[in-house]
């Protein structure tokens, strides 16, 4: 197999129309192809500037989930460090987890950040929303979004071979209309599936909290919908502080 490195985003363009298959960290796709067989060539973003930016705002679709630090809000940063052993936080990407992965730990972060994405394809680069980026799984070059108020993320620890953890994540953001002049985002991982939905912020807890449970969220198991209301309760309490 031959890896190909591209340094531009036109570079990796040509990789892809030659077919060249995208890598990434590696981490969720070798064992496949140690069953499957390896394709002629592969390539990885690692050294094309556009695909590794940790910024306030931004996070590259190559970055090693290693590099995702406090640059970012609270609620990727915890999500990215609690993906996996050191080991694997030093190899896996970005683009890898949200794209590759049936887990994909990233995704309720990005989701209350209220991300878009901006896509690779052989001969284009353009922006979708996470859940075409989810559907159709293309190769993502980065992530943008709006610099929430305040946010915060949990991952309840389960049982080994078990289900995923559950996770929860939220977001406070001002951007909503003249009636309700912030927003909050929430999103849940319960199993493999990730419920995501947003209602006003208001800084009384239980408004909002019975304003969630008029949404599809109400559906989730009784230990979730827990912690969900611990994590939104939370996350409301440190508007305050900002």
């Amino acid at each position: 197999m031959q890896l190909r490195l591209p340094s531009s985003i036109s570079d990796a363009q040509r990789c892809l129309a030659e077919g060249a298959v995208p890598i990434g960290g590696a981490t969720l796709v070798w064992a496949a192809w140690q069953r499957d067989g390896f394709p002629e060539q592969a390539v990885s973003l690692r050294h094309v500037p556009e695909a590794n930016v940790v910024g306030a705002e931004e996070l590259g679709g190559a970055v090693l989930l290693h590099r995702v630090d406090a640059t970012v809000p609270e609620v990727l940063h915890r999500a990215a460090s609690g993906i996996g052993t050191g080991a694997v936080r030093r190899t896996a990407t970005v683009g890898g987890n949200i794209v590759g992965s049936t887990l994909r730990c990233l995704l309720p972060a990005a989701l209350v950040l209220d991300a878009r994405a901006t896509v690779l394809e052989p001969d284009s680069v353009y922006d979708t929303d996470l859940t075409e980026l989810v559907a159709k799984r293309p190769l993502l070059l980065g992530l943008r979004w709006r610099t929430p108020l305040v946010s915060g993320y949990r991952k309840v620890e389960g049982d080994a071979g078990g289900p995923p953890p559950l996770v929860v994540a939220a977001a406070v953001h001002a951007d909503g209309d003249a009636e309700a002049p912030a927003l909050l985002r929430v999103a849940v991982r319960d199993g493999y599936e990730v419920l995501s939905e947003s209602t006003p912020f208001t800084a009384d807890a239980d408004q909002v909290l019975h304003a969630l449970e008029r949404t599809d969220l109400a559906a989730l198991p009784a230990p979730a919908r827990a912690q969900l209301r611990e994590q939104v309760t939370d996350v409301l309490a440190r508007t305050g502080e900002v």
